[in-house]
């Protein structure tokens, strides 16, 4: 997160009578597929919000976890309710999200979206396919020219959904492959995308070892649409004369880069900025 990461996508699972972060198939958490205890991650997460105070994170989560009460008992053993984004505050049919600097003042600084659609009302974790459409993750992805939606989400055009996540990342993560895909592919993958979300730039993006690209790579995609979004620009030093005389942009014209496993959030806003998270 000192790199400008401000949000983590997980995989959460129950493994040796705890919740751990894993990556696996079938819902079950294996020796050879299990990272460590979540609330290992959750502490630093927990440290960076609490060392900056005008800081938002996001966590997204694909959710394993059947022990009840789970995930709720591992936020607050990590310190991070007091943080918590609550989900009655979360805009419906794509409506706006609250400003920057209300969430901070708030200190709702942390929102958190899950895959498990009943948990939104047991355990106030925001059913992330209310909010959020995203593309098809891993190869089927990267074909240039061609942006299609993952099955679990809704088409990426329907704008009762306030948020965009474009992956754009290898099935199998390849070091030495990433450099052409976190470049010029994934900036010209935006712009295809962009077409089949109806006109609507990407609010996440999802990469696989984001320091490894040629030039600027996520964060200089990010960048550009944070420009696009904000000011109509490429980029947001393009925007800096239109930034000093708004009074209020909203936070719809903000992007996020997100890199996967975990994913992570870049976020880089005017702090009277409003969210569409």
């Amino acid at each position: 997160m000192q790199n400008g990461v401000r949000a983590l996508m997980l995989d959460t699972y129950d493994y040796k009578g705890d919740i751990w972060m894993c990556h696996s198939t079938n819902g079950v958490c294996y020796d050879y597929t299990a990272f460590k205890p979540a609330i290992d991650y959750l502490k630093e997460v927990q440290a960076f919000l609490s060392s900056n105070p005008s800081e938002i994170v996001t966590l997204i989560l694909e959710d394993y976890v059947q022990s009840p009460k789970g995930l709720t008992k591992l936020f607050n053993d990590a310190g991070l309710m007091k943080y918590w984004f609550p989900v009655s505050r979360m805009p419906n049919n794509g409506g706006d999200w609250p400003l920057v600097n209300d969430m901070i003042a708030k200190n709702q600084r942390l929102i958190v979206f899950g895959s498990k659609k009943d948990k939104e009302k047991s355990e106030g974790i925001a059913y992330q396919w209310n909010y959020m459409v995203e593309n098809q993750y891993g190869n089927g992805g990267l074909v240039k020219g061609r942006c299609s939606q993952r099955k679990e989400s809704k088409p990426l055009n329907d704008k009762t959904k306030s948020l965009i996540l474009v992956n754009h990342f290898r099935t199998v993560p390849v070091r030495a492959l990433t450099f052409n895909s976190n470049s010029q592919d994934l900036i010209d993958m935006l712009s295809t995308c962009y077409s089949a979300a109806g006109n609507r730039w990407a609010n996440f993006v999802a990469v696989n070892f984001y320091k490894r690209c040629h030039g600027g790579g996520p964060f200089e995609a990010t960048d550009k649409l944070n420009g696009r979004l904000i000011c109509g620009c490429d980029d947001l030093q393009a925007c800096a004369v239109s930034l000093f005389t708004l009074l209020v942009t909203w936070f719809n014209c903000c992007t996020f880069t997100m890199f996967h496993m975990p994913y992570q959030l870049y976020l880089n806003l005017d702090r009277t900025t409003r969210s569409n998270w």
